[in-house]
């Protein structure tokens, strides 16, 4: 089966400056994958090249097929992201934020106001807060409601960049583990990037560890359907070591 996403040999300079370094990455259909690094290591620099949004100094970057940076309007609709931060126009509710995507793909409006209401209530955001600004929100309210409008327009493949990490773990863990069963339920193909090991090892089935330059590390493979905590310790163990092997590491960074 042809994979959702396929980077060969890629690599990308800035002024002389290698930020990516022969990099090799394939995502197939249904599978939730996590690019895990320190800040610095090439993990966003991956991901807007997956966007189209950069274009690799070497190298091949297909999305389903299609060159993301010459063939975007191919890709429209098939994916989405949710970033760091939530992103929210301020001067829209809730549910008009969620609505957003829908436009750009003319979505009648009927439609993508109650499509917007319907994914609300499955990031778990009750009524209650559909037609609150992001002011009067939560963090945690605020970033499902980019989870949202992410899901809302279908996509079969979601880009996370950091996500969860401005989260505080309680309600951190508490969105992670609601939106890993949404995308199972839905089997919808993830890309998670991130430099915290909990996300990592709470949502991937495979974990690839880069170095800086970006550039393969370690593969871990995850069994999220027979979780063990020996066989967790073990993962994080192996994170762990290979991240500090880095002379840039960062503790901070590598902390959960």
């Amino acid at each position: 089966m042809m994979p959702i996403i396929s980077l060969k040999d890629v690599s990308k300079s800035y002024d002389g400056h290698v930020v990516v370094a022969d990099f090799s990455l394939t995502v197939a259909a249904g599978e939730i994958v996590a690019l895990l690094g320190q800040t610095g290591a090439g993990k966003s620099t991956i991901l807007n090249m997956i966007m189209g949004q950069v274009a690799p100094s070497a190298g091949e970057v297909r999305v389903n097929d299609s060159d993301p940076r010459a063939d975007g309007d191919a890709l429209r609709g098939f994916l989405a992201v949710s970033f760091q931060t939530d992103r929210l126009l301020p001067w829209r509710t809730a549910e008009q934020n969620v609505a957003l995507g829908m436009e750009y793909l003319h979505v009648p409006k009927q439609d993508r106001l109650q499509r917007a209401r319907d994914w609300l209530k499955r990031v778990k955001l009750s009524e209650i807060h559909h037609r609150k600004y992001p002011h009067q929100l939560s963090g945690g309210m605020r970033q499902r409601v980019s989870l949202a409008r992410a899901m809302s327009i279908n996509p079969e493949l979601i880009l996370l960049d950091e996500s969860f990490s401005q989260l505080d773990h309680t309600t951190s863990k508490a969105l992670r583990g609601d939106f890993v069963a949404l995308v199972r339920s839905l089997k919808k193909t993830c890309l998670l990037i991130t430099h915290r090991i909990d996300d990592a090892i709470e949502m991937a089935d495979r974990i690839i560890v880069l170095a800086s330059p970006a550039q393969l590390k370690l593969e871990l493979t995850v069994d999220q359907a027979n979780r063990n905590p020996q066989s967790l310790a073990h993962i994080r163990e192996l994170i762990t070591g290979t991240l500090s092997e880095s002379p840039e590491a960062e503790s901070d960074e590598a902390s959960t």
